[in-house]
């Protein structure tokens, strides 16, 4: 049985956590854009934080379900609907099979991350699941979806079939295609998601490269996010930044979040699809437990930088990471207590 793809939606694609060991041969690792709520979505459903999940930009895809699954939504709300009854996010989510899951104005946030119990099984190509766009492969057929596309599960874990089970008997009991706990992931876990995000940043390796007056502006005024923005990288807007004295560098390794200044004098912020290496001065680096706020902010949003030490971003992550843990416990037992009710 399998979930088949009625509509395709903007740009859906099929994503886990990326292919690293391979920048020497020039493929980046991409992956998904917003960790956080992939990660949070696959532990909602009891799968691992590498699973493959659906990661849907601005417009959701149309599905329906063959079998009964258990889902969940995080990330950017794209009022999805079953029946014509919202679905939650951020919790797991029971669909009986024959249900028709469609998504329609994208309310807050740009991406939307579909996890399903098992992961999307897709064949595995250099460690990863991910869909590498610009070379066309990994995912489905590397591509993003289309109509008529099927996607199928890998084998759901213990707690997750429980669950599954019980709740397709509360629904069918209900009538109801779809079940949902009361409990789940609450905003008070959630990155800092913000129409208008202030980002963290590091300085970059070119940082003492810029003059004064560019760099007091790059940290204190308003950078628009250009519509020429993608996976691979988001063009700004704003103050032009100028160097004390023309640079002439070789190429050098870049990352996700890595922040260059072409010639124009306008930033531009590397994102998951970025290339392995870059030639334009770097004047920051984006602190890590931010770029899942910078995936969410959409062309036209403003954002603002603000400066703190390569420590302190080392210390965010270290305590992003450990109430992360506690949180991913915490939904596991809630996960396996629904299963033995």
């Amino acid at each position: 049985m399998s979930i088949e793809v009625i509509r395709p939606g903007l740009l859906s694609t099929v994503q886990d956590e990326g292919r690293t060991g391979f920048r020497r041969y020039g493929i980046h690792p991409g992956g998904v854009m917003d960790s956080f709520a992939a990660r949070a979505a696959n532990a909602l459903v009891g799968n691992s934080r590498d699973a493959a999940v659906l990661e849907m930009t601005m417009t959701g895809p149309e599905l329906c379900f063959h079998d009964n699954r258990l889902i969940s939504l995080c990330g950017a709300d794209l009022t999805a609907t079953v029946d014509g009854l919202p679905v939650p996010l951020w919790r797991p989510v029971m669909l009986l099979a024959g249900s028709v899951l469609r998504f329609g104005r994208c309310r807050s946030g740009l991406r939307s991350y579909m996890s399903i119990a098992g992961g999307i099984a897709v064949p595995e190509m250099m460690g990863s699941r991910s869909t590498d766009l610009k070379t066309g492969f990994g995912g489905v057929e590397g591509r993003a979806l289309k109509v008529s596309d099927r996607l199928f599960a890998g084998e759901a874990s213990y707690e997750a079939q429980s669950a599954l089970h019980g709740w397709s008997v509360e629904a069918e009991k209900n009538n109801r295609r779809m079940h949902a706990p009361a409990w789940y992931l609450s905003s008070r876990e959630w990155p800092a998601y913000h129409a208008e995000p202030v980002i963290r940043v590091m300085p970059g390796k070119d940082s003492t490269a810029f003059d004064e007056d560019s760099l007091e502006r790059f940290h204190k005024e308003r950078y628009v996010i250009s519509p020429q923005s993608d996976r691979m990288g988001y063009r700004l807007e704003g103050a032009k930044l100028e160097l004390v004295q023309p640079m002439d560098r070789l190429s050098e390794a870049v990352t996700y979040g890595t922040v260059q200044v072409p010639g124009d004098g306008q930033p531009i912020i590397l994102m998951a699809d970025h290339q392995t290496i870059g030639g334009y001065p770097v004047i920051a680096q984006v602190a890590r437990v931010d770029l899942p706020i910078l995936a969410q902010a959409r062309p036209g949003a403003r954002v603002t930088f603000e400066r703190i030490t390569y420590e302190e971003a080392k210390q965010l992550f270290l305590e992003q990471e450990l109430e992360w843990r506690l949180t991913d416990q915490l939904i596991r037992r809630k996960l396996a207590e629904m299963g033995n009710l």
